[in-house]
């Protein structure tokens, strides 16, 4: 039903790499758009490669870009007639020269895209692109963007773990599309983000003054994540959602920490996902002499994932920072009792419905994995909190009703 005394809106979400299983902007675009399309609103979405996962009745247009980082045929060498296309060519040569260049050309294809459907919406809601092409689009019509947390934080965490010279200099040029993000940014009236933390870090690192940003949480599909009572849970069995060698994920101080438990107790990991091929968590696994402590499942359905979460006497989320913490929301929304680091705006999701502890610590993390191994009872009392916070806190309605509101501002500011 919309909003009282409201008119609906024409919304077009762009998100320039939007499947779900390419990170937390996938599972936002798709469960944003059904909350906004519920509300009565029109919704549609521009997307890049890979394609997104949306429900059947929400219009998609594909912009398709020369999909470098297709695992299925990674850093691929384009044919001559794809490289004829001037944006393309900008996209080729940004990547080969350690550039992430996606982000800017497919602006530039959101711009071509809208130059000449800019009066068909009321607002166009970026979904953490902030390229240059977008920074046209706010010159056509009501412009707003979703930053779920300031990639700086990502940059300044891969340059310090890097050992060599070399290895610095590619993450410097890798990252070196921020400093369009900052000026696009800079040029918007209203910058949505996920929680006060996020908005304070990217105040700070983007110098936007934080009365230009909007806190709207995300929200946790209880359709797709939900409490399983009539499977058992697992005794010493942990879950982590993360399998990527990413440093900001902070699998490495968990396979830590299951390494020192493991010299007194039993303990078995089961990690989603699979892990980077010869990459850094196979082998501080194998170095560790874990292998047979975890079981990697590979990608699976949601009703298998919440089966998983069923199982597990609790998860652990170690990442080092997070700009909201959708794996927490979603194994609290499953009834499992969570231990979470403090890294970013995991507390605000977490309050006193889970174990919180510092980052990058795994002797914090071996503590608090056996203090809830040993009290069952304290563990249950945890998870039926997290559930009732999930409720009570982090719907998709209320975050497409707050976007809504913003979307409204935007608007107003505009004309």
């Amino acid at each position: 039903m919309i909003e009282k005394d409201q008119t609906p809106l024409k919304i077009c979400l762009l998100s320039y790499r939007s499947n779900p299983h390419s990170g937390g902007q996938g599972v936002y675009l798709k469960n944003l758009s059904r909350a906004l399309k519920d509300l009565g609103h029109d919704v549609d979405v521009v997307s890049g490669l890979p394609n997104p996962q949306l429900d059947n009745d929400i219009p998609l247009t594909l912009l398709r870009s020369l999909d470098l980082y297709n695992p299925d045929d990674l850093f691929r060498v384009p044919s001559l007639k794809e490289l004829s296309n001037p944006i393309n060519l900008i996209e080729w040569l940004g990547i080969s020269t350690m550039g992430f260049s996606e982000i800017f050309t497919f602006g530039l294809r959101s711009y071509q895209f809208l130059r000449k459907k800019y009066h068909q919406y009321d607002i166009v809601h970026d979904n953490q692109s902030l390229s240059y092409g977008l920074w046209a689009i706010s010159r056509l019509l009501p412009t707003t963007a979703t930053v779920h947390h300031p990639i700086t934080i990502d940059r300044k965490i891969d340059i310090n773990q890097a050992s060599q010279t070399l290895e610095k200099i590619k993450h410097l040029r890798w990252y070196s599309f921020i400093g369009m993000q900052k000026r696009v940014a800079k040029n918007l009236s209203h910058i949505i983000t996920v929680s006060k933390s996020a908005r304070d870090d990217i105040s700070k690192d983007f110098n936007i003054p934080s009365n230009k940003f909007n806190v709207i949480p995300n929200g946790i599909n209880t359709d797709l994540f939900y409490p399983i009572p009539e499977i058992q849970r697992e005794k010493n069995r942990l879950i982590v959602t993360n399998s990527a060698d990413m440093p900001l994920k902070g699998l490495y101080y968990l396979l830590k920490a299951v390494a020192g438990i493991s010299k007194a107790r039993p303990i078995h990991l089961a990690v989603i996902g699979t892990p980077k091929k010869n990459g850094s968590i196979e082998k501080l696994i194998s170095d560790l002499g874990i292998g047979n402590l975890i079981t990697f499942t590979g990608r699976i359905d949601h009703l298998e994932f919440v089966k998983q979460y069923a199982k597990a006497a609790v998860a652990v989320v170690p990442s080092v920072y997070e700009g909201f913490g959708l794996p927490v929301g979603e194994a609290m929304a499953c009834g499992v009792p969570v231990i979470s680091t403090t890294g970013g705006a995991l507390p605000e999701v977490v309050g006193d419905a889970g174990v919180l502890v510092p980052p990058a610590d795994h002797h914090a993390l071996a503590r608090a994995i056996t203090s809830l191994f040993d009290n069952p009872d304290h563990a249950k009392e945890l998870g039926q909190a997290g559930y009732k916070r999930v409720m009570e806190n982090f719907t998709w309605t209320k975050a497409a009703e707050k976007t809504v509101e913003t979307y409204r501002e935007v608007i107003r500011d505009h004309r």
